[in-house]
């Protein structure tokens, strides 16, 4: 007899039946739905994405123009600059070589003023002051020469001004080379299209380079290099023309600055004076006042040795009076006596000691003080006896300039060398006891 077989399996209802085949059918239109919508999304995206492909190809390759325009602009302009700064260098240098060639024209005899410039440089210690004297000096070395120390300011200015104008022209050349290379580069990147061989991918291609600099940045830096070789060419010009004002300057009143010259050395020569005979005047007390302040010691040194002997018979009667029996050794009104006497000699002993020390540290300082004295004194008698030979030297200028130099002998100069190198006699500290 047959059986029924049934699976062990959940049994569904008709309506999760027919439940389950809505869901499907739903779910599949839905995704269907969905399907379409980004389908047509996509179409939409990828036209919009190859037209702003497109035109932001267009839009850099028009950038790209531009940019290729304003470096080409700035080209020209820094080309015109440094064009300009050349002419002016090659001015500048000429006008310094003008300069140069009219410095070597005055380089006339000044032997006079240059003997008495060189024979006060013998002048020793404090004496080697730029009094009066040496600016006189100076001055009429800068009449005699005829704006010789202008001339050769003015070509020293034209070399730092030549430093400057090479400086700026560098800049400017640097600056156009690198624009030259930019402009390739920027060429060479307009040239490309999507068809043309050696594009590739390249690894992080959006980078940002870390001496990249804003477009401000750029425009300011080639301005600032062209405002500063246009001031250099400014400076230069008005260099140029102070100094063909210098070169057409004349003489100078040779005989007022001769007179002003001569009047600051007796001016000086007697202040000389006056300072030698106060510092022998100084020497003199200091000498005095060394001898007193000697005899000071000696008496303090008696009066300290003088404090011994009693110091002693204080120091004995003290040590035998505790050798008293029992109660005999009480602290009396001798002990107490003996102590103070102790104490006041002691007392009076340091005093003296500390006088004593005082008198020496004034002795050293005045011993000190005198052989200042002695060594100015000889620095004043050798400033005085060097100028009272330049004087004797300044007589030569009465002679005219023309006649001076046909006449001199070739060998003053020399002699006056010599007699500048002999050397002047020491100090004699034999007299100073430096102890």
């Amino acid at each position: 007899m047959a059986t029924l077989s049934l699976k062990p399996t959940q049994r569904f209802a008709p309506s999760d039946w027919f439940s389950s085949n809505e869901l499907i059918s739903t779910n599949a239109e839905r995704q269907r739905v969905s399907s379409h919508q980004i389908r047509q999304e996509s179409r939409a995206l990828a036209n919009v994405t190859a037209n702003q492909t497109k035109w932001d190809q267009h839009d850099n390759n028009t950038r790209l123009d531009n940019r290729i325009d304003d470096i080409t602009k700035w080209r020209e302009t820094l080309e015109r600059c440094l064009a300009e700064t050349d002419d002016e260098i090659r001015a500048l240098n000429q006008s310094k070589l003008t300069t140069e060639q009219a410095l070597e024209a005055k380089a006339l005899p000044l032997d006079v003023a240059i003997e008495c410039l060189t024979l006060r440089e013998g002048r020793q210690s404090i004496d080697m002051v730029r009094d009066n004297v040496e600016a006189e000096l100076h001055k009429e070395v800068e009449v005699i020469e005829g704006i010789k120390g202008q001339l050769q300011k003015r070509i020293a200015e034209s070399f730092e001004q030549l430093c400057l104008l090479q400086e700026a022209r560098q800049q400017l050349q640097s600056d156009l080379k690198d624009k030259t290379e930019a402009q390739s580069i920027d060429r060479t990147c307009y040239a490309l299209n999507n068809e043309s061989a050696g594009v590739s991918y390249k690894p992080n291609p959006t980078r940002v380079p870390k001496e990249s600099t804003t477009p401000e940045a750029w425009h300011q830096f080639s301005q600032y290099n062209k405002d500063r070789a246009e001031a250099e060419m400014r400076a230069s010009v008005t260099l140029r023309e102070a100094t063909a004002a210098t070169l057409a300057q004349t003489r100078n009143e040779l005989e007022a600055q001769r007179n002003a010259t001569e009047f600051a050395y007796r001016k000086r020569i007697h202040e000389t004076e006056r300072a030698e005979g106060e510092l022998e005047w100084q020497r003199k007390n200091t000498k005095e006042e060394i001898e007193e302040v000697e005899a000071d010691i000696r008496n303090l040194e008696e009066a300290i040795r003088a404090k011994a002997a009693p110091l002693k018979v204080a120091h004995t009667r003290l040590e035998t009076r505790t050798y008293r029996p029992n109660v005999e050794l009480c602290r009396d009104k001798p002990q107490y006596g003996l102590v103070e006497e102790v104490r006041q000699i002691e007392g009076s002993i340091s005093q003296l000691k500390e006088k004593l020390a005082q008198a020496h540290h004034a002795r050293d300082a005045l011993y000190k003080h005198l052989y200042r004295i002695e060594e100015d004194l000889a620095c004043k008698r050798n400033s005085l006896d060097l100028d009272r030979r330049c004087v004797d030297v300044r007589r030569k200028l009465i002679v005219p300039a023309e006649t001076f130099v046909a006449e001199r002998p070739s060998d003053d100069f020399s002699r006056t060398q010599q007699r500048r190198s002999t050397p002047v006699s020491p100090i004699k500290t034999s007299q100073l006891d430096l102890e």
